[in-house]
């Protein structure tokens, strides 16, 4: 059964991006609630410094670990990714949402399926490292495709001593190792610096209810997605 949600969006985002056998390609996913150069930022360097040939947007319907009472349409999201995703190779997609799929590992396994010969990397935020423990099967995603996390404002320390990192410690690669990723096997990830935006989505949201209400801003935190 579709996701909610479903029938408001173009059928273009809800298929899943055309790619050829040999190809090396992001999987970028998030809520993008909303999305911000912050994220597109995230995106230029994965796709420079992983070399890949194309990066997967994906739009989830809804994050598991997050409320949904301020989640904003999935139709306004993929319109707002997909005006800020100015490079070429990125495909913005809401695929899950007609597959029905919330979870990481589902995802990856119904990509994988459907397109044998492809070599995927699971790309991320820093700031995610936090609470990847926490995502349902988190060590069969591990398993599943290398991961590539970039470096997030306050993140480039401290959550290298997270879970994820210290279950996996045998499995992280050396930076300069980055344009090989994807083709490895999987267990393998590694810690990307580069450039960093101070935005998040959080921090946004507070922004246009304060300037909707008048109300005070709300705390924020600067690495969530």
């Amino acid at each position: 059964m579709p996701l909610p949600g479903f029938h408001d969006v173009s059928p273009r985002y809800l298929r899943m991006p055309h790619v050829e056998k040999g190809m090396a390609v992001g999987l970028f996913g998030g809520s993008f609630n909303p999305p911000h150069a912050g994220h597109a930022l995230v995106a230029e360097i994965a796709l420079r410094r992983l070399r890949l040939d194309q990066l997967w947007w994906i739009v989830t319907p809804g994050n598991p670990l997050k409320s949904v009472a301020e989640l904003a349409p999935l139709a306004e999201r993929l319109r707002r990714s997909e005006a800020i995703a100015g490079d070429p190779r990125i495909r913005v997609t809401a695929f899950e949402a007609r597959h029905s799929v919330r979870f990481t590992a589902d995802t990856l396994a119904l990509v994988k399926a459907h397109n044998p010969g492809v070599d995927f990397v699971w790309v991320m935020g820093a700031d995610n490292l936090r609470d990847f423990h926490r995502w349902q099967r988190w060590q069969q995603i591990a398993m599943t495709v290398p991961i590539a996390v970039i470096d997030r404002p306050g993140a480039t320390l401290s959550y290298l001593s997270s879970v994820m990192a210290k279950t996996f410690d045998y499995a992280r690669r050396d930076e300069t190792d980055a344009p090989r990723l994807a083709r490895m096997k999987a267990p393998a990830w590694t810690f990307i610096h580069g450039p960093r935006s101070r935005l998040s989505s959080t921090s946004i949201r507070n922004a246009e209810r304060q300037r909707a209400t008048g109300a005070a801003p709300a705390p924020t935190d600067v690495g969530e997605e």
